[in-house]
């Protein structure tokens, strides 16, 4: 998968996660892509792990909603760290 398709991806999956467990998390569409994109990493990674998926390789339905998944898993742990430490 080139650069472009993760980026897409995602933005995808890192505005569905914003959607799905909306809140205060600052930035726009890049800070957005960048929870998508370390969501599809960790969602592929635990995917693999539980033996239920692998790693995110395309735009099909199973890679957004592991992308998602990830995302989300990311974006709690975020807000966790982040009101804990202010």
């Amino acid at each position: 998968m080139g650069i472009f398709s993760w980026i897409i991806l995602g933005l995808i999956a890192g505005a569905l996660a914003k959607w799905i467990m909306p809140g205060p998390d600052p930035g726009g569409w890049i800070v957005t892509l960048v929870i998508g994109i370390i969501g599809a990493f960790i969602g592929g990674w635990l995917g693999s792990l539980v033996g239920i998926g692998g790693p995110v390789s395309g735009f099909g339905l199973g890679d957004i909603v592991t992308a998602t998944i990830g995302a989300l898993i990311f974006l709690f742990i975020y807000r966790k760290l982040k009101t804990r430490g202010g």
